[in-house]
């Protein structure tokens, strides 16, 4: 157990869950239907409970009784709760009106109908370096298009959160909004009054001027099951380990992959989103890796900055889009990392400072490396995908198994790849059996 000294935490069990209907027969409220044999709410508070939060509030709404009656007063299960009844509902974060007396250190806010595995060291690590007003708990998904987005800078600083409802006329990232918070406790001044709050577009929303809104971004489980569908979904990973698993405290693993010519369609030099077309099937590759163990991480070379032809602006939202179309098929990357380097000087318009011998640029590795030490990868148990003899070196040189797709390059290599395969479904396919 880790011990983080004096938070408390707010879990939100107030819902009626019609949508889960099915499961909870009316009779029980949804924070109590049984999850691979134990309720969603219980493993809420023992989730916190193994990082020394045993300090729980819980909002209560919709056969409240029920959930008095089976966590009590927390002894039972090693912690302490306390009950907020919300008489009438109070939104996503009404309830917080009245803790603002009673916390005194960072406050942890949950959902009490997502299945969550996370890491709240790292987290709160994360809040507390960034000297943060509120975190929150930040994800790619695979359905961003009717998400919440939440737009950042590169110090993962909130500039906006956009709603899931709101016309998108842009390509974006996807991150999205999880359900968790960190909040310090000088933030709930904000509550003046007893009145339904959404957490996000009143609450959070209100102090992303003062520039301190984070995003913690993190590839570890968090998910909704709000809906029969979700619920199902999240049961069979529970049972697979694919939660447990995929906690940053243990080793992950990852699937690497090239850029052009094995997720998009190879066009020598790509300079514009415009050049950025997906190849058939590749959607399909990527999500087969998201319900894998496996993470989906772009290695990518981009001398295009370095040569002057294209900024990192523009490389960024080349990025984009490929996020936003993978978005739209339900797969997502979880990480990506580019080299904007190249070695060879004396070109007109290029950018002299990028012009170095660099150890991020493919086949070198340390663009994996930073990977693993962003994700805590083992590295001896991640592959490398991509369409050239470059992507093969890389692969080589960190020991992994390599698979050259035939839907790029098409050059002659000199070394040989571990496997081939038509396209990168068919490469995934190696590695993931359905």
């Amino acid at each position: 157990m880790d011990n983080l000294i004096n938070v408390k935490a707010l879990i939100l069990a107030g819902g009626k869950g019609t949508r889960l209907a099915e499961i909870t027969k009316n009779i029980i409220p949804k924070p109590l239907a049984k999850i691979a044999g134990k309720p969603i709410l219980e493993r809420a508070v023992l989730q916190l409970k193994h990082y020394g939060v045993t300090d729980i509030f819980i909002s209560v709404g919709h056969l409240n009784e029920k959930i008095r009656d089976y966590f009590g007063n927390g002894e039972k299960f090693g912690v302490n709760i306390e009950y907020i009844i919300e008489n009438e509902p109070l939104g996503s974060g009404g309830a917080l009106f009245y803790l603002k007396e009673k916390i005194c250190d960072n406050l942890i806010v949950c959902p009490g109908d997502i299945v969550f595995d996370v890491d709240f060291n790292k987290m709160l690590d994360f809040h507390k370096k960034k000297n943060a007003l509120i975190t929150l708990f930040a994800h790619p998904n695979l359905h961003p298009y009717d998400s919440d987005l939440v737009i950042t800078d590169k110090e993962m600083r909130v500039t906006e959160i956009n709603k899931k409802n709101s016309e998108r006329n842009f390509f974006y990232k996807n991150i999205v909004n999880a359900g968790i918070f960190v909040l310090s406790p000088s933030t709930l001044s904000f509550f003046k009054e007893l009145k339904p709050i959404n957490m996000e577009h009143d609450f959070v929303s209100s102090f992303i001027g003062s520039g301190k809104v984070f995003a913690y971004k993190s590839s570890e489980y968090v998910k909704d099951v709000g809906t029969l569908e979700r619920f199902y979904a999240a049961e069979k990973d529970i049972e697979r380990g694919i939660v447990a698993a995929k906690n940053l405290r243990n080793k992950q693993k990852a699937i690497f992959l090239d850029r052009d010519g094995t997720i998009n369609k190879y066009k020598g030099f790509i300079k514009t989103t415009d050049d950025i077309e997906l190849l058939p099937r590749v959607a399909d590759a990527v999500k087969k890796i998201n319900s894998s163990e496996y993470l989906a991480i772009v290695i990518s070379n981009q001398p295009v900055i370095a040569r002057g032809e294209s900024t990192v602006g523009d490389v960024d939202r080349m990025f984009d889009k490929i996020e936003t179309l993978l978005g739209q098929s339900g797969a997502y990357l979880d990480g990506v990392y580019y080299c904007p380097h190249h070695p060879h000087k004396g070109f007109d318009g290029e950018i002299k400072e990028l012009k170095i011998d660099c150890d991020c640029r493919k086949p070198k590795i340390g663009l994996l490396r930073r990977a693993a030490e962003d994700f805590n990868l083992d590295l001896t148990k991640c592959i490398m995908m991509g369409d050239g003899e470059t992507d093969v070196k890389t692969g080589k040189n960190a020991k992994i198994p390599t698979v050259l797709v035939k839907t790029g390059i098409q050059e002659e290599n000199s070394v040989t790849p571990d496997y081939y395969a038509d396209d990168l479904l068919s490469a995934v396919s190696i590695f993931i059996k359905d």
